[in-house]
């Protein structure tokens, strides 16, 4: 054999490796693509599952709204009967003269102020309040006083004089 055969020979059993390589590479680069395929085709099932549910949540939602619209004509209709009837009601109301005339009854008007009164004389003062604190403080030092008692609305209500009838309207007598 001559030198030029055996180089040729070696030149061949190179490009046989390299050729041998680059398909191993190759069979590498493949492997990877078919499992980025079959991850692909997982994750093309999971939004086909996902848009299916997507999809029965719209209906779902067209549904209730459905169902809302109707209520809600439902109540607008109820709402409306009861303002026609309200206006009838006040259509028919007796007239303004007299039920002035009903209210500006004195008997009324005098059972109202002691009414009132009594609610305010059974309510003790706040300051009242404060001085049985302080008396109690005084008396007995080294027990703890009652806390004072804690105003309510319904308070403001009694600090005024008796209203009576003609005051809240604003008339004179």
């Amino acid at each position: 054999m001559s030198i030029i055969g055996v180089a040729l020979n070696l030149l061949l059993a190179g490009l046989l490796v390299a050729a041998l390589g680059m398909g191993w590479r190759l069979n590498r680069r493949l492997k990877a693509l078919r499992d980025s395929h079959d991850g692909f085709a997982v994750a093309v099932r999971e939004l086909n599952t996902a848009a299916a549910r997507a999809e029965q949540g719209l209906t779902d939602l067209r549904a209730a709204t459905d169902e809302a619209v109707d209520m809600l004509a439902d109540r607008i209709e109820k709402g409306r009967a009861l303002a026609a009837k309200l206006e009838r009601l006040i259509d028919h109301a007796p007239a303004p003269q007299r039920l002035a005339a009903a209210v500006a009854d004195p008997v009324a008007e005098r059972r109202l102020g002691a009414l009132l009164a009594a609610a305010r004389e059974a309510r003790p003062d706040r300051y009242q309040q404060t001085e049985r604190a302080a008396q109690t403080e005084r008396l007995a030092p080294r027990q703890r006083p009652e806390p004072p008692l804690r105003r309510t609305v319904e308070d403001d209500l009694f600090d005024d004089e008796p209203l009576t009838l003609n005051v809240i309207r604003g008339a004179q007598r």
